[in-house]
């Protein structure tokens, strides 16, 4: 079966996330964005993370496909009052405006989904590393 990585939003599509997320190496793909959701896959390697964000005014569904990690969050970028290790079938809903990250604690890539309730990406975004995320100007 070949999976099609293709941002294909605004489109039917029925596509099988769990494989599409395991067999997806880049740090983050994004599989689908409308107008009001987007998806994306993301591979966070070992001693990474999704990196310290908040999302203004958009909610966020993650979902671990495989690995373990520790997921905070909080009010305040210096108050992350809020952390629960994460394990694969957990899922985890980030209230609008609020901080968090999600660390991969172990020695595996950390292989998840998103969902973005708007979408926080450009149309077809794929960053093939975390630094690939870093030094992306439309990333805030």
């Amino acid at each position: 079966m070949s999976l099609d990585y293709s941002d294909r939003g605004k489109q039917p599509v029925v596509a099988d996330i769990e494989a599409l997320t395991l067999e997806n190496d880049n740090y983050r793909t994004t599989i689908w964005t409308g107008d009001k959701l987007q998806v994306t896959v993301m591979a966070i390697q070992p001693g990474d993370d999704i990196g310290l964000e908040i999302h203004h005014g958009i909610d966020q569904f993650l979902r671990i496909e495989s690995g373990t990690g520790l997921c905070k969050m909080g009010p305040a970028a210096d108050n992350l009052t809020f952390q629960q290790p994460v394990k694969d079938d957990d899922a985890i809903f980030v209230p609008a405006d609020t901080w968090h990250n999600v660390e991969n604690t172990g020695t595996e890539p950390l292989k998840l989904y998103t969902i973005y309730a708007g979408p926080d990406h450009v149309k077809g975004t794929v960053h093939p590393t975390h630094e690939d995320a870093r030094n992306d100007p439309n990333e805030s």
